[in-house]
């Protein structure tokens, strides 16, 4: 299989017709690929902004791309096989180092060039609103001179409306293999806007949460900041990563057109990636609030507390106070009560009016003493 000649990435080349000094290549030799591999989603060969054809299977891809001089092909796959991504490695020369990162998720955003071979990772977000979460997912896209290949590992973002909204567009689409690399930019960062409605929503849900002593709200809190760090690591990077590419525009000739897209983008990315900084710090704000309204709902409860056991204890000086009172006319009155025979005052006359007084003056004694203490 002759190898096709590769112009730059971000140099517009107008198409040319075939000529003979680059003859169709022969039908492509039998592969590892099955015929009907489970992870292409969809292969389109493009020309002039049109699609020309809608290969089955990779081979026939290369086939139909060698027989269009001048064509595109948008390669779409889903957590592809091994086999797959080393047959797409074979035909488009594409570094194993970026053919290994794709593999396997849990990669970070970051864009790197592979000679004339741009390798991109995005981390694509979208708002679940029933457990009201953010669910991430990654793309990683190869973007050459005649080709984009993309690798999705997780639901967003929906490329096949991007197809379609390139193909509704074929001016744009024309521009080539950077112009698809512009709208799947924009999508993963117009995927942002909902997320960050969602997440604007459930942070004043909180707010009210924290001042009503939701006493579940911390743990919502903790969740959030965690989703927060992760959005913040699928945001923050792409700022740059769009920056460079706006550095390069004047050395690899990129259309004008284009830079005013790119550039729109980055402005969003940035606006998004301010607003999760914003999120994360008004967060850190809300949790310490929380933690000082639990604070001084404790205190309240621990001087509640104090405050019922101090009038307890009050109460209790009160009864043993009447108690100690009522005890002694109760002692006087069961020692007289001994029917001894030989006791004192049993015969006396005065002997009734002794015992009264004496209850009467121990009581009294009794009372004055509690009251000077403020038992009573």
């Amino acid at each position: 299989m002759p190898e096709r000649p590769r112009k730059p990435v971000w140099r517009r080349t107008p198409p040319a017709p075939a000529s003979p000094s680059r003859p169709p290549g022969p039908p492509a030799a039998p592969s590892a690929v099955p015929s009907e591999p489970a992870g292409i989603v969809q292969a389109v060969l493009y020309r002039d902004g049109v699609r020309v054809a809608a290969p089955a299977t990779l081979s026939e891809t290369y086939r139909a791309l060698h027989e269009q001089p001048a064509g595109m092909a948008w390669i779409g796959l889903a957590r592809p096989t091994a086999d797959e991504l080393h047959s797409l490695s074979a035909e488009f020369d594409l570094h194993p180092l970026a053919v290994e990162d794709a593999k396997e998720a849990h990669q970070r955003p970051k864009l790197e060039r592979y000679g004339d071979t741009l390798f991109v990772v995005l981390r694509a977000a979208r708002y679940l609103d029933a457990p009201e979460e953010i669910d991430f997912a990654e793309l990683h896209v190869f973007v050459g001179p005649d080709f984009v290949i993309t690798v999705r590992h997780g639901a967003a973002p929906d490329l096949s409306a991007v197809r379609r909204r390139m193909e509704e567009t074929p001016e744009l689409l024309k521009l080539g293999p950077e112009a698809v690399l512009y709208a799947i930019l924009d999508a993963v960062v117009d995927g942002y806007v909902p997320v960050v409605s969602g997440v604007q929503n459930d942070i004043d849900e909180i707010e009210t949460e924290v001042f009503r002593g939701d006493p579940e709200v911390s743990r919502r809190i903790y969740e959030l900041s965690r989703e927060m760090v992760e959005f913040q690591r699928a945001t923050r990077p792409l700022v740059g990563m769009l920056h460079g590419l706006m550095a390069g525009f004047s050395k690899y000739g990129t259309d004008e057109e284009l830079q005013r897209y790119l550039r729109d983008v980055a402005d969003h990315v940035t606006h998004t990636s301010e607003r999760v900084d914003g999120f994360r710090q008004a967060l850190t704000e809300i949790l310490t609030v929380n933690a000082t309204l639990v604070t001084q709902q404790q205190n309240a409860e621990m001087r509640a507390l104090a405050e019922a056991g101090f009038e307890q204890n009050e109460e209790v000086k009160k009864i043993s106070s009447w108690a100690a009172i009522l005890f002694a006319p109760t002692l006087v009155g069961t020692i007289y009560g001994m029917n001894f025979t030989h006791m004192p005052e049993l015969r006396w006359v005065f002997g009734y009016p002794f015992a009264i007084a004496l209850m009467a003056v121990v009581c009294t004694g009794l009372y004055f003493v509690f009251k000077r203490r403020d038992w009573l």
